[in-house]
């Protein structure tokens, strides 16, 4: 079994959310809202009735990216005979390319997005990937 480093897990967890916090605030925020359609009173209104909930659900979810984005790094540096960042950035980057970026893509597809907003959605998941596995090939 491969050891888990909890504290990194938890470190990135908790980078993913404040990169969120940016990304969908000042610098992508409001051309994100109109990707989605709605107005600033909108966004405001449903932060209101679900921003606590939705924060929680986020929160879980980015722990579990970390925990099995931290297995990936664990076993995929086993495979290859590499660690650290160097491991950390190869995996964050294939386990971007192979999965987010293809399921985040159908938005413009099926859901007829614009590209400006899959760009804003698959690149904050690009840099917290990157940022994540930064973090957890540094402590492994």
């Amino acid at each position: 079994m491969v050891p888990i480093n909890f504290l990194a897990v938890l470190v990135s967890a908790v980078a993913a959310m404040a990169i969120g916090a940016v990304w969908y605030g000042p610098l992508f925020g409001k051309e994100w809202a109109r990707g989605m359609g709605l107005s600033p009173q909108g966004l405001q209104e449903a932060m209101k009735r679900s921003g606590a909930k939705s924060y929680s659900v986020m929160a879980v979810g980015a722990f579990l990216m970390a925990f099995i984005l931290d297995h990936t790094i664990a076993y995929g540096s086993m495979y290859l005979g590499i660690s650290g960042i160097a491991a950390g950035l190869i995996f964050g980057f294939a386990s971007w390319l192979g999965f987010i970026a293809p399921a985040t893509i159908n938005s413009v597809i099926w859901e007829n997005k614009p590209v400006r907003f899959w760009l804003i959605t698959s690149g904050y998941y690009l840099v917290t990937i990157l940022v994540m596995s930064v973090i957890l090939g540094s402590w492994a």
